[in-house]
């Protein structure tokens, strides 16, 4: 046991959970780095150099300049995706409103009739 003490099985646990941590911002960061539509190829590559060549301190800098833009990013994303799978489950669940709906968009393109949509809608609401 005295070659092993508890201090050292701690620093090693400690060491471990930094290590995954980072590794974790790692990867967070070059996610949001090739997610990116607001800085060009150069930028990109230039950040990816380095952050490989300065891992701890790369991933860092990239946090401290572009922490609150990669926040914004991911929340944009999420709302986008949340909007998608809405407007995906009331396309599929619609019922008789969004058969109406759907039909009041191919009057507005220009591809069914006012008659044939009034047929649509009254099939649509039972009558």
């Amino acid at each position: 046991m005295d070659d092993y003490p508890l201090l050292h099985l701690l620093w090693t646990m400690l060491l471990i959970f930094g290590f995954v941590i980072w590794f974790w911002l790692l990867i967070s960061v070059f996610g949001d780095l090739f997610r990116r539509h607001d800085c060009g190829g150069g930028k990109k590559v230039l950040w990816f150099i380095v952050v490989l060549a300065a891992p701890l301190l790369g991933v860092l800098v990239y946090l401290i300049i572009n922490g609150r833009h990669m926040a914004e990013r991911q929340a944009a994303a999420v709302q986008a995706a949340q909007k998608e799978f809405d407007d995906h489950v009331k396309q599929v669940a619609g019922g008789p409103a969004g058969e109406i709906e759907r039909a009041k968009g191919l009057l507005d393109s220009g591809a069914i009739s006012q008659d044939e949509f009034d047929a649509i809608k009254k099939k649509a609401l039972g009558g």
